[in-house]
């Protein structure tokens, strides 16, 4: 991932400082891009250790055009409560902002327990509105993953492989308006390709996960076509790092690279709509320890 370490390093060095929506402030550049051939190792980042269970079951979640956090936490990803929380909380009379870590936690952890147990409370305060997985299986009737299937099956030099999470009108409706917004496939010498715009990218804790989802994607659905995997290209557009995520981020680059892990695919369901969490594993990953960082809502 030494294509990851240049592009951290590239922000420090040439980062402008930015005020952000969530008043925590960053370092950004604006355009960068990343280049991960598949067919040399899983691009998973080595120099800190990444919560493997919630990239596959997020993109699980994603594929099978989920909105609603409930599969997530009922399976310990807490990646998307965030979000929710805060509009609980909100709306039950805290100030979120002025809560610390402990109190969160604390609020968090009972959150989490209702969602798990009721499944009204669930219905109510865990939806988030019309997020990826709506826009990626029902983009006003258009099944966008089903159709790139059947476009790389029967029409494999189109150039219209294209799955768009940026959907304007139902924006105001989501939690969080897409950050990585749209995806385009690409078929060339029996290998399939992609790349991806990501309008966003929160570059410590939000890029690592990316680059690790998408890549897994291009395999499932090179795996469905019946294609070798290419090449998974990423591009940002505000490219940041978050002021109180500098120290971890020098932490990380001080840190030496070590060997990329495999993908293993133990079985190929009957659509990319089949997968479960225990088809896949990610085989010598030998990674550092993780960096804890806050998450800016």
């Amino acid at each position: 991932m030494k294509q990851y370490h240049a592009y951290l390093r590239h922000i420090l060095d040439h980062g402008t400082r930015k005020e952000d929506r969530t008043g925590t402030g960053t370092l950004s550049v604006f355009g960068y891009q990343m280049r991960f051939d598949l067919q040399e190792g899983f691009p998973l980042v080595t120099t800190k250790r990444v919560h493997l269970r919630s990239i596959i079951h997020e993109l699980l979640w994603f594929v099978r055009g989920e909105t609603n956090i409930k599969p997530l936490v009922d399976n310990r990803v807490t990646i998307w409560t965030d979000w929710p929380l805060k509009k609980y909380l909100v709306a039950h009379g805290h100030e979120y902002d002025t809560l610390n870590r402990e109190a969160l936690k604390i609020h968090q952890q009972a959150f989490e327990e209702r969602i798990r147990e009721e499944p009204g409370f669930a219905a109510r305060w865990g939806e988030l509105g019309p997020v990826y997985g709506k826009q990626w299986r029902d983009f006003g009737g258009v099944d966008q993953m089903a159709e790139v299937i059947e476009q790389i099956r029967t029409k494999p030099d189109s150039r219209r492989i294209i799955v768009s999470a940026w959907n304007p009108p139902a924006i105001p409706g989501m939690a969080l308006p897409p950050c990585h917004a749209f995806f385009q496939f690409y078929v060339a010498d029996g290998r399939l390709s992609c790349q991806l715009y990501q309008r966003s990218a929160d570059s410590f804790l939000g890029v690592p996960f990316n680059i690790a989802s998408y890549a897994l994607l291009v395999h499932m659905v090179a795996q469905q076509t019946d294609l070798s995997v290419g090449d998974f290209i990423w591009t940002g557009g505000d490219c940041h790092v978050y002021l109180n995520h500098l120290e971890q981020v020098e932490e990380q680059l001080s840190r030496a690279l070590r060997p990329l892990p495999r993908l293993v695919i133990h079985r190929k369901p009957p659509s990319l709509f089949e997968y479960q969490f225990e088809d896949f594993e990610i085989a010598d990953y030998d990674p550092h320890p993780s960096i804890k960082a806050p998450v800016a809502v």
